[in-house]
C-alpha cells in the first residue's frame, strides 16, 4: 500500500505541475500578445498625423522646387518668351504659400513607447508556488463501517486527524474498478445510506473532507469494498390505486378511486433489521397506515387489523387493530418512519403454534414507542405495507 500510494502520489504531482507549466506558459503568451498589440495600436495612432505632416512638408518643398526651376527658366529664356514665362511665374507664385508650414507637434508631445515591467510579480509567484501543494502521509478521514441494508449499504466514516476541522464530507462509490467514481453524498453528516445497490456485488467506496473555511478537498481515504447480501425491498405490482417507480421501491398513491393495502412483493423484512419509510405527504385520513404484517390479506383497506402493527398518518399506533394510548407525531413530508423488531421468546416455538413475542420500536420525528407484539406462531420474516385514502402520498422503502 505504501509503495502503491507513493507511486500514485508522484504521478499526480508530476501531472499537476506539468499542467500548471502548460497553463502558465499559455497565460504568459496571451499577456505578451496583448501588450504587443497595445504597442502596435499606439504606434499606428501616433505616427499617422506625423506622416501626414511630413507629406505636406515634402509636397510644399517639391512645389517650391518646381516653381524655382520655372523662375530660373523664365529668366534664362530668350526675350520673346521671357515676358510670357515671367507672367506665368508671377501668377503661380501669388497662389502658392511658400512661407507657411503645417503645425508640427513639439517633441514632448510625441509618444515615446516603453515597457513597464514590475519584478514583484516574480516574488508573488515564488511565494505562492512554494506554498502550493502538500503531501499528507494519511488522509484526515477514513471509512469506518459498512452496514448491510436491503438493496443498500449504510456507510459510516470518521475523522482520524485530531488537528483537522471538517466543514463538509464527500462520499463516492463505483460498481467496478473499470467504472469512474461518482458522488453519493456531500454534506456535514458522518454516515449516509447508499441506495440502489445490487445484492452480492462488490462496490468500492472512498471519502474525503473539506477543512473549515477551505475550498479544496482533502486527499481521498483508502478505498474499501462494501456489499450487501440483502435483496432490495419492493412493492407488489398491479394494485390499481398505486403507481411504482422502475425499481419498485417507491409507491405513489394515484388518482384512482380504488382503495386497498399495497403489500411488499415478498416477506423481505427480518427481525434485527431496520425498516424505513420516507414519504411525501398528501391529504391525511384516519384509516391511512404504514407498517408490517404476518401475511398479505386482500379485502382490507388498512393495516389496522389483527396480525399487523402500523402507524397512521396522524401518528396513532395500532397493534393487531387496536389503537395504543401512546401516540407519535403526525407524519410530515420528507420525514422517516422506522420499524425495529427483536425476538422475545415466550414458551415453545413450533409450527403447530405457541406464544411468540416481538419487541417493536416505531420511531417518527425524533420520538418513538416501544411495545411487545404477541403472535400465535413463529415468524422468520414479515411483509410490509401501506394504505392511503387520498392521492398525493409517495413512499420510499428501504
Amino acid at each position: 500500500q505504501i509503495k502503491e500510494s507513493a507511486t500514485l502520489t508522484r504521478d499526480v504531482l508530476e501531472q499537476h505541475f506539468s499542467d500548471l507549466k502548460g497553463t502558465l506558459k499559455k497565460l504568459l503568451d496571451e499577456r505578451l500578445m496583448s501588450l504587443l498589440q497595445e504597442v502596435d495600436v499606439i504606434e499606428q495612432e501616433s505616427i499617422k498625423p506625423l506622416d501626414e505632416c511630413q507629406k505636406l512638408i515634402e509636397h510644399g518643398v517639391s512645389t517650391a522646387d518646381d516653381l524655382l526651376r520655372e523662375g530660373e527658366s523664365a529668366v534664362d529664356g530668350d526675350v520673346g518668351t521671357q515676358n510670357e514665362k515671367l507672367c506665368n511665374f508671377t501668377k503661380k507664385a501669388l497662389h502658392i504659400q511658400l512661407d507657411s508650414l503645417p503645425e508640427v507637434p513639439s517633441l514632448v508631445d510625441v509618444p515615446c513607447l516603453s515597457a513597464q515591467l514590475d519584478d514583484c510579480l516574480l516574488t508573488i509567484l515564488k511565494n505562492q508556488i512554494f506554498r502550493h501543494g502538500t503531501v499528507a502521509s494519511r488522509p484526515p478521514v477514513q471509512l469506518e463501517e459498512f452496514v448491510e441494508k436491503p438493496g443498500g449499504i449504510l456507510v459510516r466514516w470518521c475523522k482520524v486527524d485530531d488537528d483537522f476541522v471538517p466543514q463538509d464530507y464527500r462520499l463516492q462509490y463505483r460498481k467496478s474498478t473499470a467504472s469512474p467514481f461518482e458522488d453519493a453524498y456531500v454534506g456535514s453528516e458522518t454516515e449516509f445510506m447508499v441506495l440502489h445497490i445490487d445484492p452480492n456485488v462488490d462496490y468500492q467506496f472512498r471519502v474525503c473532507a473539506r477543512g473549515d473555511g477551505r475550498q479544496e478537498w482533502s486527499p481521498w481515504s483508502v478505498p474499501q469494498i462494501g456489499r450487501t447480501t440483502l435483496v432490495p425491498h419492493e412493492w407488489t405490482t398491479g394494485l390499481e390505486g398505486y403507481s411504482l417507480s422502475s425499481r419498485r421501491n417507491i409507491a405513489l398513491r394515484n388518482d384512482s378511486q380504488s382503495c386497498g393495502v399495497l403489500y411488499s412483493k415478498a416477506p423481505t423484512y427480518f427481525c434485527g433489521q431496520t425498516l424505513t419509510f420516507r414519504q411525501t405527504v398528501g391529504q391525511p385520513d384516519r384509516r391511512d397506515s404504514l407498517g408490517v404484517c404476518v401475511e398479505q390479506r386482500n379485502g382490507y383497506d388498512s393495516l389496522q387489523r389483527d396480525r399487523a402493527v402500523c402507524i397512521s398518518t396522524n401518528g396513532a399506533v395500532f397493534v393487531n387493530g387496536k389503537e395504543m394510548t401512546n401516540q407519535l407525531p403526525a407524519v410530515t413530508s420528507g420525514s422517516t418512519v422506522t420499524f425495529d423488531m427483536e425476538v422475545v421468546q415466550l414458551g415453545p416455538c413450533s409450527n403447530e403454534g405457541g406464544n411468540f413475542k416481538l419487541r417493536v420500536t416505531i420511531s417518527s420525528n425524533n420520538r418513538e414507542v416501544v411495545f411487545d407484539w404477541v403472535l400465535d406462531q413463529c415468524c422468520g420474516s414479515l411483509y410490509f405495507g401501506c394504505s392511503f385514502s387520498y392521492p398525493g402520498w409517495k413512499v420510499l422503502v428501504f
